[in-house]
């Protein structure tokens, strides 16, 4: 069974970005429970910005899980990069992940690598930059198994980044590399630029996908675009996904609206 899930962002860095609820951490949980959400996506400043005890409070009060926790504050504020020119800051960034893993994996909650991929370029010709990205992701996914929970690598467009940016490509880098324990992230606001047919990536997806950002083709809440949500949610069923499908979606007309709108279009297609 598909379960369904809603973004936190508590970075004000990136406001303006495709969250639904910001800034707070207990109004968001209290309003994705009432709105019959299974878990949240939390995209916090840094490891330690979020009280590991306050967080199970609110999770277990509300009766949610916690889906999964971004990364991509690591790029936003830090301007951290698996794939730098620098072996020193490729270093410190590996160890951001790393604390973001620690602090998603005792919630039993994958890290999502996005932005922190990087891209070639600026002294970093394509082929260095993917053996910088196969040695980062294979040594994090190793690294996350201590809590029996995978590491997300998500393929961004192009505008995003220059390294990997559909599903078939995903999986062959995947395959690539050593660790089993990697799945791809299947965001439809990007497959939507990349993909010529989105029920076909996600069918040769299957067995990679362990998470997906459910959002439309303006990135806002499922439902206030033009996708075609029968063919895509058929895809999900014919692979036998049983992840997240997590609202990652700016607050258009408003964060209230944009969830209630990603809940009702989630029991549409995805129950």
């Amino acid at each position: 069974m598909i379960k369904s899930a809603v973004t936190i962002s508590l970075v004000n860095e990136a406001r303006g970005g495709p969250f639904v609820f910001w800034d707070d951490l207990t109004g968001g949980c209290e309003k994705a429970s009432a709105l019959g959400f299974d878990a949240v996506e939390i995209f916090a400043p840094s490891a330690d910005a979020v009280d590991a005890k306050q967080l199970r409070s609110l999770l277990t009060d509300n009766n949610l899980g916690l889906a999964a926790v971004g990364t991509g504050a690591g790029w936003v504020i830090h301007r951290k990069s698996l794939t730098s020119a620098d072996a020193g800051e490729r270093s410190n960034a590996k160890d951001f992940v790393r604390s973001i893993i620690d602090f998603g994996g005792p919630f039993s909650a994958p890290a999502i690598i996005g932005s922190m991929q990087g891209r070639f370029g600026d002294g970093v010709d394509r082929e260095t930059a993917l053996g910088y990205l196969s040695e980062a992701v294979n040594e994090l996914g190793e690294y996350a198994k201590q809590y029996n929970t995978a590491l997300i690598y998500e393929p961004l467009n192009r505008y995003e980044t220059n390294l990997i940016n559909t599903i078939e490509a995903g999986v062959d880098f995947l395959k690539s590399i050593s660790t089993d324990n990697v799945k791809l992230l299947a965001d439809l606001f990007h497959m939507n630029i990349e993909e010529a047919n989105l029920a076909e990536a996600i069918r040769t997806g299957k067995g990679f996908i362990g998470h997906v950002h459910f959002v439309d083709s303006n990135r806002q809440a499922a439902g206030r675009g033009h996708m075609n949500y029968e063919p895509i949610a058929a895809s999900l069923k014919d692979i036998g996904y049983e992840g997240f499908a997590s609202a990652e979606a700016f607050p258009i007309p408003d964060p209230d609206e944009s969830a209630r709108q990603t809940i009702e279009s989630f029991r549409k297609y995805l129950t």
